[in-house]
């Protein structure tokens, strides 16, 4: 038995956070049941690569999908059949869209008392900005995450992936479980998550709240390198290819030191503490830079693997499908997905030694299981048919 087996989410969210909350859930059991409009579905799967919608295809594994019609009266009461029977409702709508339609959250938990709602939105449901568009770019950039990433003398960079998306999806899964467990301990009931996108990702940056109160010094945008630690940094090998380095302990600078040829360093004063590597981080890098570009990249890993130096290769996708860790900790699987075929996704996570997750079917077709979820409220063949005729479902 999976860990979530007993638990019913409806999920009204679009895109990528509300489905990485989800899509938790269904790999460790939940019945997770996708509302989508009729014809178009989540715009998840419009996210595609020659034709294929991979993100939906991953994302959305494990799930059920109903095509229900949310603008008609009687799609809102269907919808409402189904919040009695569930225990989560998730929705990333603009604050306020619930409220009005008529199912805002005092209507939900009147329909349902126990059911846990999570609100996902880009700036939270209060403040000045609840209103604004709320796209994890925009966040990105004004969260800080931006203005400290990049090259030093060059413009803020934002992340190549929905990066405050999945990290507000993954603090949206742990949220739930905390209410779900608040409610069984002291017999609290429903309750309303509010989740915006900047919060997770303003507090999982680093203390540069902290930082600027005590020091009135902004980050500063330093490439691969550390403002607290050094030296850190990627480095480009013989062969072109590259290398990340961590070896700010004292411990493993000295093992560094000694690995690339300079011994003499951990006695010299500019290099003597982390404080001192700090102030004196453009002549080690360039020493250590150097250091690299005389071998190639296994030949260095090889080496510092040796000397017990922390280092690791800097791979693309492309070396990861069959890299040796990948393949020995199945990090990756290949799943027969129906409707695109053989797909590659990443292994469900974390791993639980009893009840560990697992990927059952693939993502569904816009609709597919609108019959059998309606059904399993109490709506007949000929009710289903009427529905279908009138556009409420498809």
């Amino acid at each position: 038995m999976l860990p979530l087996e007993n638990l019913k989410v409806l999920d009204l969210s679009r895109l990528a956070a509300g489905n990485m909350v989800s899509h938790m859930f269904a790999d460790f059991g939940a019945d997770v049941i996708k509302i989508e409009k009729p014809g178009k579905g989540d715009d998840l799967r419009n996210w595609k690569i020659n034709g294929v919608s991979h993100w939906w295809a991953v994302y959305s594994r494990n799930k059920r999908s109903i095509a229900l019609n949310l603008k008609e009266e009687e799609g809102l009461n269907l919808l409402e059949e189904l919040v009695k029977t569930a225990d989560v409702f998730i929705e990333n709508f603009v604050p306020g869209t619930l409220e009005k339609w008529g199912i805002g959250p005092e209507r939900l938990i009147e329909l349902n008392n126990k059911i846990i709602i999570l609100r996902i939105s880009g700036w939270g449901q209060t403040g000045i900005y609840k209103n604004a568009p709320g796209f994890g770019s925009l966040v990105e950039g004004m969260s800080g995450f931006a203005s400290m990433t990049g090259e030093k003398g060059k413009g803020p960079l934002l992340p190549p992936t929905a990066l405050a998306d999945m990290v507000a999806g993954l603090t949206g899964f742990g949220a739930i479980l905390m209410a779900i467990l608040a409610s069984k301990k002291n017999d609290l009931g429903g309750q309303v998550i509010d989740l915006s996108l900047f919060e997770p990702l303003f507090s999982i940056i680093g203390p540069w709240a902290a930082s600027y109160q005590i020091s009135g010094n902004t980050p500063k945008r330093m490439g691969n390198r550390s403002s607290v630690a050094a030296p850190r940094g990627i480095y480009r090998t013989k062969d072109n290819k590259y290398i990340s380095l961590s070896a700010s302990m004292q411990s493993m600078w000295e093992k560094l030191a000694k690995t690339i040829g300079k011994k003499e360093f951990i006695t010299d004063n500019r290099f003597l503490t982390n404080t001192d590597r700090l102030n004196n981080n453009d002549d080690l890098d360039d020493v250590i830079s150097k250091f690299m570009r005389k071998s190639n990249r296994e030949d260095l890993l090889k080496t510092f693997l040796d000397a017990g130096v922390t280092v690791g290769p800097v791979l693309d996708i492309s070396e990861l499908i069959e890299h040796p860790y990948i393949l020995d900790r199945e990090v990756l699987i290949e799943h027969e997905d129906t409707e695109f075929g053989n797909m590659l996704m990443h292994q469900t996570f974390p791993r639980l030694s009893k009840t560990p997750g697992k990927v059952k079917k693939s993502a569904p077709l816009v609709g597919e299981n609108t019959d059998d979820v309606l059904k399993e409220i109490g709506i007949t063949d000929i009710q289903i048919k009427q529905l279908r005729k009138q556009n409420i479902i498809s």
